[in-house]
């Protein structure tokens, strides 16, 4: 199917899209709704409390600096919880300073005019803020919190990366899949949203600005009751927001379902829908897919704290990520250790493999010059220098990666850039690094026909797929460890390579692929 082909791509996702709209929104209205509550207290305060406006203005606007996928991701790991609780904090946030600078601006432009004409009614402080300063400074109050709104709409598609849910879950999987039609899936109704809401408190804004009264009463009850309707269009959005999220999730509600989770690549996006058709095929349990949820920090937590009850990893990232432990070369004492840690330390059980072993691989194009004669890592030694490397950045950080790396073969490269692993293949077949660092069994290798180094020195540890499961999730569906030995060693690494393939060359869905190998394999039929 052309990638561009969207229409009838659309209607076969409505239902999940309207879903993935309803999050978006609740997740903008909620947030924005505590932002504007939390903002004008804090900018009603830095206006009467002169001393604490500096110091409150400038902890604001440091907010507006912290990258949003930093913000999550911390709040993720203060809160110890994935999902809507982290997201709606960052979202809120971020939301402040427009509304707090604006309240502030807004309290200090009013009419010494109008101020004089208050004191000369007898009226208090508060009832001159009430009555006066605060209705003459709500349209640019309001101008503050459209533009918190609007923004929040684009924060809020990263929220998908800590598993809230929202549009960003189109986006996410099409990043992971090279697939342009789910990025317009969820980039193309983000925006319609974010017109949608601009226009919501642009009618609003209008609503509460003052006008001339009429000639006539008629005319002026008319001008009266649409902006009345005007300014409840906002509280209707927010209703309304809440209403389609609980709908929606609560007809996704029922018997108990196993949460699948996975990281953000294609891959684990394969083994995330093979453990998923398994459940529900050989268990016959229900299963919420929580997909795209980051890297392997994060899926660890949520499997630790409950947000998650199953999840795809490796060996090797398990051992030297999660235990920081230093590399094992034999694959059964890899195995054999993070089982055994797993099950003592965080009441989780890895179960029987899947049969291959995604280790990490260098790999480069056939045209690359500087690389015409390689074939192991240590002969890049001598162009070492004049090489442009890029790295994902999980390699570049880990252990087993980059660090260990360059110790082990004690070499140096030139330029060292970070990369997303979703964007690193086609780099390197476009000639716009000379290598890089990805993983063995992944399709793209195959689809650009990029050249693999042998790791000669065998410094990489083995990582060897299996589905990771909380034990009181296991305890309840014992029947899982026996779905899953069914398919344990039937994926061996060409196989998982030509399941990566079609996924990421060819463009198919994981779910389409998963079916057709589970189809394939004797011991389900």
């Amino acid at each position: 199917m052309d990638d561009l082909a969207l229409f009838p791509f659309l209607a076969s996702r409505y239902e999940e899209l309207l879903l993935r709209t309803g999050e978006h929104l609740m997740l903008t209205c909620v947030s924005t709704v505590i932002a504007v509550i939390i903002g004008i207290a804090l900018g009603i305060s830095a206006f009467r409390l002169k001393r604490m406006r500096g110091p409150l203005l400038a902890m604001v606007g440091v907010l507006q600096t912290v990258p949003s996928l930093a913000m999550l991701v911390f709040l993720m790991t203060m809160f110890h919880h994935i999902g809507i609780t982290p997201a709606l904090t960052a979202l809120t946030l971020y939301a402040l300073l427009p509304v707090v600078r604006n309240t502030l601006t807004g309290l200090e432009n009013v009419p010494e005019s109008a101020i004089q004409a208050g004191r000369g009614l007898g009226m208090t402080e508060v009832q001159e803020l009430c009555l006066v300063r605060l209705p003459i400074a709500s349209p640019l109050i309001m101008a503050g919190v459209r533009t918190a709104a609007v923004v929040g709409v684009g924060i809020a598609t990263l929220a998908a990366f800590i598993g809230a849910g929202g549009l960003g879950e189109f986006i996410n999987r099409g990043l992971a899949l090279s697939n342009t039609r789910l990025i317009l899936l969820g980039a193309i109704p983000a925006l319609l949203l974010a017109i949608l809401v601009d226009l919501t408190l642009g009618a609003a804004e209008w609503g509460i600005k003052p006008f001339a009264h009429d000639s006539t009463i008629a005319r002026f009850h008319l001008k009266r009751g649409l902006r009345e309707v005007a300014m409840g269009l906002p509280f209707l959005l927010l209703v309304f927001s809440l209403l389609l999220y609980g709908r929606l999730h609560w007809q996704n509600q029922g018997s108990e379902r196993i949460r699948v989770g996975t990281k953000h690549f294609s891959e684990q996006l394969i083994l995330g829908e093979l453990i998923s058709q398994v459940i529900e095929r050989s268990c016959h349990l229900q299963v919420d897919r929580r997909f795209n949820l980051g890297g392997t920090m994060i899926c660890h937590g949520a499997l630790v704290n409950n947000e998650i009850d199953i999840y795809p990893e490796y060996t090797g990232t398990s051992l030297s990520t999660i235990l920081k432990r230093e590399n094992i070369k034999d694959e059964a004492t890899v195995l054999n250790t993070v089982s055994d840690q797993y099950r003592k330390q965080f009441n989780a059980t890895w179960l029987p493999t899947f049969g291959f072993n995604n280790t990490w691989v260098l790999f480069d194009s056939p045209k690359d010059q500087l690389l015409k004669t390689a074939r192991t890592i240590s002969d890049l030694k001598p162009v070492a220098r004049e090489l442009r490397v890029g790295l994902t950045a999980e390699f570049a950080e880990r252990h087993d990666g980059y660090p260990g790396l360059i110790e082990a073969y004690r070499i140096r490269f030139g330029q060292v850039k970070d990369i997303d692993p979703n964007l690193v293949y086609a780099a390197v077949a476009q000639g716009e690094l000379d290598l890089a660092a990805g993983n063995s069994t992944d399709g793209r290798i195959k689809a650009y026909g990029l050249n693999t180094l042998e790791d000669d020195r065998r410094f990489f540890p083995p990582y060897e797929a299996a589905p990771v499961i909380r034990n009181n999730v296991l305890a309840r569906h014992p029947e899982i460890t026996e779905a899953f030995k069914k398919i344990s060693g039937k994926i061996d690494n060409r196989t998982m390579q030509r399941l990566n393939y079609e996924v990421d060359g060819l463009k198919h869905s994981p779910a389409t692929v998963v079916a057709d190998f589970l189809a394939s394999v004797d011991s389900l039929k």
